[in-house]
């Protein structure tokens, strides 16, 4: 991945068409990425229920989705390298909706577990070619934009949960649900692709290192995002739960919770700059990570309707601009260059995606679901502590 994202010259990337047209089809891209998630996880209680899972069982099956991803990094740097990322992007993005229909199939947990490692594989190959052509794309466009496409999955993410909504009390089973899914993100594959920017072969001036040593700021950049996407994997994979058993939802408004943190977490995206310019990131960062605890108990303290869906809302609002930040502050490193640095970065935030699912599963086995999101709201506190230790964050 740093090849990449070291490599990017926007001299190298060249399109016939407007800018504006360029940039509504990646940050279509973007938005179709989110709907093929969320989709997923809106009908997660509804399979959890089907195939008889208990929270471990579910939290151990959770853990194949992640791990697919986290597998399969390097191999989708080298092919987006390679190929570039539109030939990638338009091949991976038709496989990550097929993928998401197979597991409608899953008669066992066994089953589920295979067919999300296969959404996982095809989900990282559409993700590292989709934010090639994000950083290509703001090159290209001439302006920072890369926080409206991620704006832009979000609210993919938030329409894909209101979808989801609407294909429960239809009573429609979750296969039919992804089949239409998968259907309409062909249809806008189709007409979307050819406006993807295109690009020659990156040259490079070295060989990129295998392993460097990591700096101790950039390990407490990546704890911070560690924490961040903990929080945002147990949200993603496990509010519906939440909402089911603890909360004791109507079965409408099972997935109120998830649809509630995605909306903020869209609009938070899209009101970021303009707060970050007001305030500065040191305090950004330590404002959202209080935000997220005080979220997060909230819904703890207080299971019932209205006051988990505010504590959730919280939640998606502070967890919105965490990452990118962090992102930012890494790629501005004076001694590490940006891709290593980001490359380190990233690395051990997206572990905190891999483990915080399952961490909540194995939790919730010992006790319940309320303490483990208890655990996860300790994650905010922690994320405002280090920010504070950080002198480098301005």
């Amino acid at each position: 991945m740093s090849e990449i994202l070291t490599s990017l010259d926007p001299k190298t990337f060249e399109s016939k068409y407007s800018r504006k047209r360029v940039r509504l089809a990646i940050s279509l891209f973007y938005f179709g990425q989110g709907v093929v998630f969320a989709s997923w996880a809106s009908r997660i209680p509804d399979l959890k229920s089907t195939l008889q899972l208990s929270d471990a069982a579910l939290g151990s099956i959770l853990l194949a989705l992640p791990l697919g991803q986290l597998l399969t990094m390097p191999v989708s740097g080298r092919l987006t390298t390679i190929f570039g990322s539109r030939r990638m992007l338009t091949i991976g993005a038709p496989l990550y909706a097929l993928a998401l229909t197979i597991l409608g199939l899953a008669t066992e947990g066994w089953q589920l577990a295979i067919f999300l490692f296969l959404l996982g594989i095809s989900g990282n190959i559409c993700n590292i070619a989709l934010n090639t052509q994000g950083v290509a794309g703001e090159s290209y466009y001439g302006k920072p934009i890369m926080t409206s496409f991620h704006g832009a999955w979000s609210v993919g993410g938030f329409s894909g949960a209101l979808v989801g909504l609407l294909m429960i009390n239809l009573h429609l089973t979750p296969y039919i649900h992804f089949c239409i899914i998968a259907l309409l993100a062909w249809v806008h594959i189709c007409i979307n692709y050819r406006f993807l920017l295109g690009g020659q072969k990156p040259t490079f001036t070295q060989k990129p290192k295998l392993f460097t040593k990591p700096q101790g700021v950039l390990v407490q950049l990546g704890i911070i995002g560690f924490c961040s996407m903990a929080t945002e994997g147990a949200m993603f994979d496990w509010s519906g739960i939440y909402f089911k058993e603890i909360v004791k939802a109507p079965h409408a408004l099972v997935i109120l919770g998830y649809t509630s943190f995605m909306i903020m977490m869209a609009t938070g995206r899209f009101l970021g700059d303009k707060i970050i310019a007001s305030y500065g990131r040191k305090r950004s960062l330590q404002v959202s990570g209080v935000i997220i605890s005080v979220g997060m108990f909230l819904s703890v303290l207080f299971p019932y309707l209205v006051p988990a869906t505010i504590g959730f809302m919280m939640v998606g609002i502070g967890v919105s601009g965490i990452v990118p930040m962090v992102y930012s502050i890494a790629g501005t490193n004076t001694k590490v260059s940006p891709g290593i640095a980001l490359a380190m970065v990233s690395g051990v935030s997206y572990f905190g995606f891999l483990m915080g699912p399952p961490l909540i599963g194995y939790i919730s086995a010992l006790s319940s679901l309320r303490y483990s999101y208890a655990v996860i709201g300790c994650f905010g506190l922690l994320i405002t502590v280090v920010v504070a230790k950080i002198s480098a964050i301005k």
